[in-house]
């Protein structure tokens, strides 16, 4: 298993997203993810960088760290042929250190371009289509495309890396795992969806990475972790289904007013007994994932989580899962 750090835009100024994974490269995590969003969960996260300009100075500003969106979706904010257009440029910045991690899309970022917010059905459908253009696109020839959803005319992309950008793809359910399986070159999940793992090997996707990613809270006081992770990720205790729908900070916060402390603790490993979060991941490892990521909430704390990481977390998880 390798171990990453993740980029959330929704809580981390521009420049200290590119020096934090400076500091994150130097101690040794593996690869790097990043969000890609317009909108931030809440109003009190605070920030929401375009990501495509801090992914251009990351990858200058690092030297071996693979780099990957953690997802973007082709489907509204962004047309897939541009989407093409952006991560083949950064593959190629990165000298073939970036994977475009894809998905489905959530009504918080994506109804910002007034089209409203279609049905999970269609999206997938959209979804589908974007990936072929996108794959097509990184091909290097002329790409037309007439679909039900999306046209592209005489497209080409004339700055491309070595080898064409990996493609990973965001499935939380059967249907997304199939997809994931006919077009992607990574599954990916923010949930320990085993069933869908499985789904995805079975389909085509035998020997492929699956990616992971947990939200956690270091802290040496438990309880003041348990409270910041609260305060900061409590939007993360709805679920799939409701995130993916909400359309705005303010409704996330209005969605959360019931959620505890100990709500929140149980999905988001806090403080800093290591053995708490090898079982979180021995959870991972054993539905199938062969990749994690790390996303310690909060701006302020990401200092010491990685002092904390470089000491004790990483050493542990490389002695465990190897």
């Amino acid at each position: 298993m390798e171990f990453g750090y993740t980029l959330l835009c929704e809580q981390t100024p521009p420049r200290q997203l590119v020096t934090d994974l400076v500091a994150a490269e130097e101690i040794g995590f593996d690869y790097s993810v990043i969000s890609d969003h317009y909108f931030p969960w809440l109003e009190e996260l605070g920030h929401s960088a375009y990501v495509w300009s801090v992914l251009g100075a990351l990858a200058q500003a690092t030297d071996r760290i693979p780099l990957m969106t953690f997802v973007t979706c082709p489907i509204m904010r962004y047309h897939p042929a541009v989407v093409a257009q952006k991560a083949a440029t950064v593959g190629v910045l990165s000298e073939g250190r970036f994977t475009l991690g894809l998905g489905a899309g959530e009504n918080l970022n994506e109804h910002i371009i007034g089209r409203g917010w279609p049905s999970v059905d269609v999206r997938h459908e959209m979804f589908a289509e974007a990936v072929q253009i996108i794959k097509e696109l990184f091909g290097g020839d002329y790409v037309n495309y007439r679909g039900r959803h999306f046209t592209v005319d005489s497209a080409k992309i004339y700055d491309l890396p070595d080898e064409p950008v990996p493609i990973g793809m965001a499935a939380f359910g059967s249907r997304a795992g199939r997809l994931a399986a006919q077009y992607a070159d990574v599954l990916i999940s923010d949930q320990p969806v085993g069933d869908v793992v499985s789904l995805f090997q079975k389909d085509g996707g035998a020997g492929k990475p699956v990616y992971g990613q947990i939200p956690v809270s270091y802290g040496t006081d438990y309880e003041e972790a348990k409270q910041n992770a609260h305060r900061l990720w409590k939007f993360g205790t709805a679920g799939w289904k409701v995130m993916a729908e909400l359309p705005g900070p303010v409704n996330f916060e209005a969605s959360t007013k019931t959620v505890r402390p100990e709500d929140v603790a149980e999905a988001v490993p806090c403080g800093n007994d290591v053995n708490h979060y090898l079982e979180t991941v021995q959870q991972w490892a054993d539905a199938g994932f062969t990749h994690m990521s790390f996303c310690q909430v909060g701006a302020d704390r990401q200092q010491d989580f990685r002092d904390w990481a470089k000491a004790e977390l990483l050493p542990a998880l490389r002695e465990r899962f190897g």
